[in-house]
């Protein structure tokens, strides 16, 4: 077994060595072609207006769906400080530390909206 696998590392050496030599005047052109040309970014790879309305109604589907999270974040605030009425009417005693804690919560419930806000305008104006 040892004997069969010294001869195939060989021989795949000859022939690596082989292709090495035969192809590199051609990998020496594609580089150099490569290098020659000024870098452009380009965004153009739809090819035809249908594919481009399939793309623009894919972003409006997403920023729309992006969007329903904004929703979810007025609940939450709503949530918060309809909470915080109760707590006060319960045990007006504990007034300030439970306006601190539905501060903290209504800046979270906000950032998640702004969140889903920003990743709408990302989608339809990004890309």
């Amino acid at each position: 077994p040892k004997k069969k696998l010294v001869v195939c590392t060989v021989k795949r050496n000859i022939i690596m060595y082989i292709c090495s030599r035969a192809f590199a005047p051609i990998a020496r052109t594609v580089v150099a072609r490569a290098a020659s040309r000024p870098a452009v970014a380009s965004c153009a790879l739809h090819t035809t207006s249908v594919r481009q309305d399939i793309d623009q109604a894919a972003k409006y589907i997403g920023a729309g769906a992006a969007t329903v999270g904004v929703a979810g974040s007025g609940a939450g605030i709503g949530t918060v400080f309809g909470n915080l009425v109760i707590g006060y009417a319960r045990n007006p005693g504990c007034k300030q530390q439970l306006f601190t804690y539905a501060i903290l919560g209504f800046a979270l419930s906000e950032a998640m909206g702004l969140f889903c806000l920003m990743m709408a305008f990302l989608m339809l104006f990004a890309f």
